[in-house]
């Protein structure tokens, strides 16, 4: 099914409000404690179990309205859903805060496995957004391998060594300014090997 085109205001906001709406919840609820059926529960696991619903109904939403998921965004979905009910089912943050680490640690791996194959799958998911000649999607396919795994290790340095203040000011602020950051530093790539596209 091709993907239908929505605005892109709204396509951001549902990308971007849950992740948004988690940070300003846990601004609110991080000294907190809530009793709930016995068992005490800190205001980032309360927050955390909001998050996951949140979550779920903003992908449905751009699914019903696009029409199109990518797998990038499925997958960040079943490790949302996953990690963060074991987060709320032991009463345990760690698994909550392990997810971006294995969301990277997965990105990359797929992307390695393309490499080592010869290929560039990120070619597969992005081709339409920025046409390249086969020898910059290799190139950009290894830097960006690289810098998912330079991500995973960086989230496991934050949470276990940092309070959880930093780690979410990390995951809120920090991997979406690496992300931009990171594809301005391509602009050599996308000059060097880009394809411009015929018009009509």
């Amino acid at each position: 099914m091709a993907e239908k085109k929505i605005n892109p205001t709204l396509k951001m906001l549902l990308e971007l409000g849950p992740v948004a709406l988690f940070f300003v919840g846990y601004l609110k609820l991080r000294d907190e404690v809530f009793l709930i059926g016995g068992q005490e529960y800190d205001g980032f696991i309360v927050v955390t179990a909001g998050f996951i619903p949140l979550m779920i109904l903003s992908t449905f939403a751009l699914w019903r309205l696009t029409g199109h998921l990518s797998r990038m965004q499925l997958a960040t979905l079943v490790l949302v859903v996953i990690f963060g009910g074991l987060s709320v089912w032991f009463n345990d943050e760690r698994f909550f805060k392990i997810k971006p680490t294995l969301i990277y640690l997965l990105f990359g791996g797929i992307l390695g496995i393309g490499l080592l194959r010869g290929q560039s799958y990120l070619k597969v998911v992005m081709e339409e957004l920025m046409p390249l000649e086969q020898e910059g999607w290799m190139i950009l396919t290894r830097r960006m391998c690289f810098f998912f795994l330079s991500l995973a290790i960086a989230n496991e340095a934050i949470w276990r060594t940092m309070s959880t203040d930093s780690w979410v000011y990390f995951k809120t602020f920090g991997l979406p300014v690496a992300m931009f950051g990171f594809f301005m530093l391509q602009g050599q790539v996308f000059s060097k090997y880009g394809i411009e596209q015929e018009e009509g």
